[in-house]
């Protein structure tokens, strides 16, 4: 069985057959899917689509290219929406000058309301770092320091620097469909590398297709194709990395509850 650790169910591109597309990532084999929030104030969308589905769950945040429309996110604001029993994560949340273009003193703020929260509740902080890696990794240490938290770094794309350091504060890795893309030989690299306990799968859906499919929308059921890349990439079988991502994300996101395994 699989889990999809990254994924955007809410959006308007599934709401017209968002049955189907979990009907088709069923027959592959994902129980589990992790809907991921971009504003914080827009968190009740979010959470609609998890209150639907038993095995649909989320996380509440602010995207950095949102930092400017809610760059007086508080913690507090955060932690609040925690409590709801779906919430079972806070972020995306984190920095990016390439595809955003938000003010960087309000990315800066804002991803530091998410580390306080991550702080607060022990809830994993998933992370959206774009060739930010310095001040991503200076941020985690600080904040590590001061009190350690579980994270992500969703869609993994930094190079040594932010992977070390991500590895030593206990950090996991998420892996889609950046890693069939041509150019990112760094990122076949890293997943190749890292330890088995600290990777999952996400497929970012609708966005991220894996080539040669990039223009089209992306589905959960595409996360198959990620993992057969990634068994080619480390020399296992398709069933030993849905195996241990599977039980990664569960160690992880500690708060979801893990379908029992059947007979």
């Amino acid at each position: 069985m699989f889990v999809d650790s990254h994924l955007h169910l809410d959006f308007d591109e599934f709401a017209h057959d968002r049955s189907a597309v979990m009907a088709r990532a069923a027959a592959i084999g994902i129980e589990t899917y992790l809907t991921i929030g971009i504003k914080v104030r827009d968190f009740d969308r979010v959470r609609a689509v998890a209150e639907m589905h038993d095995n649909v769950y989320c996380t509440v945040g602010t995207l950095p290219h949102f930092s400017d429309e809610e760059k007086d996110v508080s913690t507090e604001e955060i932690v609040a929406l925690t409590h709801h029993s779906k919430v079972v994560g806070i972020g995306e949340a984190g920095l990016d000058r390439v595809y955003g273009t938000a003010d960087w003193t309000n990315q800066i703020a804002v991803f530091a309301a998410h580390l306080a929260a991550a702080q607060e509740t022990q809830l994993p902080l998933v992370i959206h770092s774009v060739r930010e890696d310095e001040t991503m990794a200076a941020m985690l240490q600080e904040a590590t320091a001061v009190r350690p938290f579980p994270f992500v770094v969703h869609a993994f794309s930094g190079g040594p620097l932010l992977m070390e350091t991500a590895l030593e504060l206990g950090g996991y890795f998420g892996f889609g469909g950046l890693l069939t893309y041509e150019g990112n030989d760094h990122i076949r690299q890293a997943a190749s590398s890292l330890p088995r306990d600290r990777i999952l799968l996400e497929t970012d859906s609708p966005s991220m297709s894996p080539a040669p499919f990039e223009t089209d929308r992306n589905e959960p059921a595409n996360l198959s194709k990620i993992a057969e890349l990634l068994a080619k990439l480390r020399g296992d079988k398709v069933e030993d990395i849905a195996a241990y991502t599977t039980d990664n994300f569960y160690r992880l996101f500690a708060k979801v509850a893990r379908p029992p395994i059947a007979s």
